[in-house]
């Protein structure tokens, strides 16, 4: 198997879209050697590529659900393939990568807090000197185009004013910051990046409607037939090549 990323063509998000539509073992027997070769087997040679940058170790998870506990008639694959880059270097563990029908979604964060954890975030936020920078920091995300969100309270937390100037921050248990990359459109086009940014070259533009690296529509092979990140990178910048900031 090509172990070398050439991104995501529409057949990866047209099995999605007909996992949607049929999510039975019957479906994913017939389409496996897509969903081996297109689909996790993309995902890992992005993620093995971006790990040429960024360090870490690449981890996808199983496309089956855990169903010993789930209700009966309960769909037995997960509708999204996602991935990690873990252990990082620097002060953060994690970066995060999804496929869906919808797209490519990639973010950072934290996907849950424990509730030390929780502690500590609070305590940053109020802080006269850290707070103000994590406030500058999530708006400069989201001014670059990135959502940010997580879950969060409907008011500031016991022991907090409601009116501090940062309760929209004190109120979240999550942060996550990240973007969207639809299917069928240029902007969703992956590209070779990485080795362009380290020469300081732009990446090149890709074919609408396909996320191949190389700018060139690829050719179609034929066809065979729930569980976030508990810790991620504090700044999705990194995430995403300067393009898609």
């Amino acid at each position: 198997m090509d172990a070398a990323f050439h991104g995501f063509g529409p057949e990866v998000f047209a099995w999605f879209a007909g996992l949607e539509r049929d999510n039975s073992k019957a479906y994913f027997t017939a389409t496996r050697e897509r969903y081996e070769t297109d689909v996790r087997g993309g995902l890992q040679a992005m993620l093995e590529e971006l790990s040429q940058t960024f360090g870490g170790e690449v981890k996808v998870f199983r496309q089956q659900r855990n169903l010993r506990f789930a209700p009966a008639g309960s769909p037995p694959y997960k509708t999204r393939t996602y991935g990690l880059l873990y252990d990082v270097p620097g002060p953060a563990s994690a970066l995060y990568a999804q496929l869906t029908a919808q797209g490519l979604y990639a973010g950072t964060g934290y996907h849950q807090l424990a509730r030390d954890q929780l502690e500590r975030f609070r305590a940053a936020v109020v802080d006269d000197r850290a707070g103000p920078q994590l406030a500058d920091l999530v708006a400069a995300a989201r001014a670059g185009g990135l959502e940010v969100v997580g879950e969060s309270l409907r008011t500031a937390p016991r022991g907090y004013p409601r009116d501090h100037p940062r309760s929209d921050l004190l109120r979240h248990k999550a942060l996550v910051a990240g973007r969207s990359l639809r299917a069928g459109r240029a902007s969703v086009a992956t590209r070779r990046w990485s080795t362009s940014r380290r020469r300081g070259a732009r990446p090149s533009r890709s074919t609408p409607g396909s996320t191949n690296t190389s700018g060139r529509p690829r050719s179609r092979r034929k066809d065979a037939g729930g569980d976030g990140p508990d810790r991620a990178r504090s700044s999705a910048s990194a995430v995403l090549p300067p393009r898609w900031r």
